[in-house]
């Protein structure tokens, strides 16, 4: 493994997902590292952000579950075809990150839509700026997907192409076309092209249960969370749950 440069653990603090308990997470920096060393952090429970590497560390609560969906097994529900079928006019386009006046003005829409519906806080320009620069940066490669309707952009996704599979770091999609329910067609997507591929896995990051803006990847059945056991586990969509 490459070696790290800096370990940060800051204090406790009230948990931006489930806001009536604390949380800490613990952040890395690894210059250098290849798609192989981040996979392995990967089965370990970390997750990246451009070169910050960071992973949740709180004493009393374990609700954020790394969880990967199992592409050859994958069974979309009703709901997931649905979202299918309405949104098989979306032409995907993949290629390098961008920044232009078409990403940024998305980017904001969502984020405000977001901050009126779900009381995130609303981004200041050069904030904004600098979330959507970092997810680009990273020590290896970003793909960027972005999702299009007659030419219009709908909707935009940051992956990690690994060697097991795809790992979503970040979306962001316009909020005037909530009925075709984009986030979720992200996702799908991921496991279409995954399967594609020949990948095995797409893993979606933290499932947290009680939290909406976590809880639905866990409908992307089955799928299986990393356990405290260092252990990857089936979760949903198996005869024994």
């Amino acid at each position: 493994m490459t070696e790290e440069i800096y370990t940060y653990l800051p204090p406790a603090s009230v948990c931006s997902y489930l806001p009536d308990r604390l949380s800490q997470l613990e952040y890395r920096v690894i210059p250098g590292l290849t798609k192989d060393e981040y996979l392995q952090l990967v089965h370990r429970g970390w997750r990246r952000f451009g070169h910050m590497l960071f992973k949740p560390r709180c004493a009393a609560c374990n609700a954020c579950q790394p969880i990967r969906v199992l592409v050859d097994q994958f069974k979309p529900d009703r709901n997931q075809r649905r979202v299918q079928k309405t949104n098989k006019d979306l032409e995907l386009r993949i290629g390098v990150p961008v920044i232009d006046a078409e990403r940024t003005d998305l980017y904001f829409r969502h984020h405000r839509h977001h901050a009126l519906q779900k009381g995130w806080p609303n981004p200041d320009f050069g904030g904004g700026m600098d979330h959507i620069e970092n997810i680009m940066d990273g020590p290896f490669p970003v793909e960027e997907w972005t999702y299009y309707l007659d030419g219009k952009l709908l909707a935009v996704s940051y992956i990690d192409t690994l060697p097991e599979g795809y790992s979503g770091i970040y979306f962001y999609h316009h909020p005037d076309y909530r009925e075709r329910s984009l986030g979720n067609w992200i996702c799908l997507s991921l496991i279409e092209q995954a399967k594609l591929n020949g990948f095995p896995f797409v893993y979606l990051g933290y499932y947290i249960e009680g939290c909406r803006s976590m809880e639905y990847k866990g409908k992307f059945e089955p799928n299986q969370v990393l356990g405290l056991d260092g252990q990857w586990n089936n979760f949903k969509g198996f005869p024994d749950v």
